[in-house]
């Protein structure tokens, strides 16, 4: 069976639904669903076990001969979490207490890390994954810190060959956008929001521009279709001799407007933007352009192009935003 931690929430309920649909095995989840609609990301699956994450390594445990693999995409991804501590542990902790099991029990780990490893994005966006590249970066926020320090943790493992599970892959997600991330409230990507003000009635909304290199709207980002983001995933599993740290994004950053131009294309209306302050507790943190470098995962052998981010929000919007059942 395959293990994901947070496989009820946006990334990993669409990786759980592809494990599914391409029959590569039961899966179990480790994930908190509380009291909103968050359930509804997994209702559709035929979960093997639920189970919750304190009790996640009793489980691993008494089932540790039949793990195929781990592929852990639990975490506080909030870039406006202010307990730090709780990030750490949620982030760090929990992680390297997974790798550590991996590598004792030679079980497959991929994990998520972020593009807010990147912070500004003054030292670009390759992902080498040595230790000396990786300290020089200095990410805007505690969330992006936690997942930097994790890849650090790992850069020093290999550098020193000390063991290692026997296939690892840290995959730094950027703008993921997509079915099965509605219980995520203000964390929502801006396609999700955007139709949902337009239902509503309202204008489209986005922060103005505070750099003079950037118009309002004109901040630019990776946007990445979950679907491609699962596709990575599955390739990792089904190509078990790679191992690394991989960028997960198109490789072409576009803007906010793009995005919001988009939906409304894909609903058929004519755009309606209204522009406001971004907030000042986030302004100096706020990065104005992210565009993930592909050549490492193209590298090593993936070779599956990239969804546009017109198909991939109009997909969005056809196929699950605008339907009576938005879940996948």
């Amino acid at each position: 069976m395959y293990v994901v931690t947070g496989g009820a929430g946006f990334i990993g309920s669409n990786i759980v639904a592809a494990i599914e649909e391409r029959g590569l095995g039961p899966v179990v989840i480790s994930d908190r669903l509380r009291d909103g609609n968050k359930w509804l990301n997994v209702a559709k699956r035929a979960l093997s076990d639920l189970v919750a994450p304190e009790k996640l390594f009793d489980y691993l445990g008494d089932n540790e001969f039949g793990i195929k693999g781990i592929i852990h995409m639990g975490a506080i991804s909030s870039t406006t979490e202010t307990d730090v501590d709780l990030i750490f542990e949620n982030n760090f902790r929990l992680t390297l207490d997974l790798w550590k099991w991996c590598t004792a029990h030679h079980v497959p780990f991929i994990y998520a890390s972020s593009a807010a490893t990147y912070g500004d994005g003054s030292n670009g966006f390759v992902d080498d994954g040595a230790g000396d590249a990786l300290s020089g970066l200095r990410p805007l926020n505690p969330y992006g810190w936690s997942k930097n320090l994790f890849d650090r943790r790992v850069a020093r493992v290999t550098a020193n060959e000390e063991p290692t599970p026997p296939q690892w892959v840290g995959l730094k997600f950027f703008n993921v956008y997509g079915p099965n991330e509605y219980h995520k409230g203000s964390m929502q990507s801006v396609a999700s929001k955007v139709f949902r003000d337009v239902g509503e009635g309202k204008s489209a909304t986005l922060f103005e521009s505070h750099h003079p290199d950037y118009e309002h709207g004109g901040q630019l980002r990776d946007f990445i279709w979950v679907g491609d983001c699962v596709d990575v995933v599955l390739w990792m599993i089904e190509n078990p001799d790679v191992s690394g740290l991989f960028n997960c994004g198109t490789g072409k950053a576009r803007s906010f407007l793009d995005v919001v131009t988009s939906v409304y294309a894909a609903i058929d209306k004519t755009p309606d933007v209204n522009f406001v302050e971004t907030p000042v507790e986030i302004r100096d943190k706020y990065q104005y352009f992210t565009e993930a470098d592909m050549s490492r995962l193209k590298a090593v052998g993936y070779d599956k192009p990239f969804t546009s981010l017109e198909d991939g929000i109009g997909a969005y919007v056809r196929d699950y935003l605008a339907a009576d059942d938005p879940y996948r």
